[in-house]
């Protein structure tokens, strides 16, 4: 499936157009699951309603296969889709808003009522399967709106929000159930959802987008490693990325990132390497961000003071006053410290993350970004 340079405006002639999609390209392989992350308004249903063809294209092109869709209705176009409304029958029991997806099919009623079946064990709909949308769940019906759509025979399945009214528990077990179905069935999927952790757990590749742009497409791994931008950097992580703009001051083979004149990391040149010190060295201002999984604590380094120390069932969240704001760092077990309490915090240096000034990755670690390397 390809989306070749897709925009979506509205009120085109107007003064102040609005652009909702911005010439966004991405390239996904038959089998794969994709998802569109980012916070509302940034485009990402936009984006899918186009593909399904419930938004006209204003400029670009979709294809599914080799097939030119974005000129076809909906109907045309090989797409299920499971909706964040829902879009239920209200007259008909949730089986029969499921069994209605098959109906251009023309299965028999034993095929049909498998197929219905083999979906509502999925979901954990069984019980409730002749009940009508009035009687369940926002939850419920929202599977239900999710099993319709799995339960077609189509070349592209797009998932908007389909889990968003679930309680924790069951949506994590449904995470599971949901990528081995998909995984199983060879089925090529996009998933639009703001949140991290479902783009994490259910995604091969994520496309992540903001005003209307896309920012990076990549792996979760990658983006979280190597964010092409400082918006990725920071939207990408929970807790957030901790970041900071500092000046780089290079002599006597040391790297000193200042903050007001005041010290924040320092490193010996040789740590960074070569090719970040000559790019440090030619720049007045950059911004420098740290994975709060990455902040050592009372291992030398520059002082720091507790603000809060948070033990959330699995992981210390410490906040502590540093340079003129706050850093934080996560810790793998309890930590003894309480507010006011001193300590000093690090970064090593090939888990820094360097960003210029306008925003754009410079270098993480000790590998410089692909702009900066070429």
């Amino acid at each position: 499936m390809s989306l070749r340079s897709v925009s979506k405006v509205y009120a085109a002639r107007a003064k102040n157009p609005i652009y909702a999609v911005r010439d966004v390209s991405l390239e996904i392989e038959s089998g794969e699951i994709v998802a569109l992350l980012g916070s509302s308004g940034c485009g990402k249903t936009s984006t899918l309603r186009m593909i399904a063809g419930f938004e006209a294209v204003t400029q670009g092109e979709i294809l599914i296969g080799d097939r030119p869709v974005h000129s076809l209705p909906p109907a045309r176009r090989g797409v299920a889709m499971a909706f964040e409304g829902y879009s239920l029958y209200p007259p008909l029991t949730l089986r029969e808003n499921i069994a209605f997806a098959l109906k251009s099919e023309k299965l028999g009623a034993a095929e049909t009522s498998r197929r219905v079946d083999e979906i509502a064990r999925l979901l954990e709909l069984g019980p409730h399967l002749d009940r009508y949308p009035s009687t369940v769940s926002a939850g419920q019906q929202q599977r239900a709106s999710l099993g319709r759509a799995l339960v077609r025979k189509a070349d592209l399945y797009l998932l908007d929000e389909p889990m968003g009214q679930l309680e924790p528990q069951l949506r994590a077990v449904l995470r599971g159930r949901l990528k081995r179905y998909l995984r199983e069935h060879g089925l090529t999927a996009i998933l639009v959802t703001h949140d991290q952790t479902e783009a994490n757990a259910l995604a091969d590749r994520i496309a992540v987008m903001e005003g209307g742009v896309l920012q990076q497409f990549a792996s979760p791994a990658t983006l979280k490693n190597e964010p092409a931008n400082l918006y990725v950097g920071t939207f990408i992580g929970e807790p957030p990325m901790n970041v900071y703009r500092v000046t780089p001051i290079v002599e006597d083979g040391r790297v000193s990132l200042r903050e007001n004149g005041e010290e924040l990391f320092g490193y010996a040149a040789s740590e960074l390497g070569d090719g970040l010190v000559g790019l440090l060295s030619a720049r007045r201002e950059v911004v420098v961000g740290v994975r709060p999984a990455d902040v050592a604590i009372g291992s030398g380094g520059a002082p720091a003071k507790i603000v809060t120390n948070q033990w959330i069932g699995d992981q210390t969240h410490l906040e502590s006053a540093f340079g003129g704001g706050v850093i934080v760092a996560t810790l793998d077990s309890r930590f003894a410290g309480t507010g006011g309490d001193a300590l000093t915090v690090d970064v090593p240096a090939d888990r820094l993350h360097v960003f210029a000034a306008s925003g754009e990755a410079l270098a993480h670690g000790h590998r410089l970004a692909a702009g900066e390397a070429a």
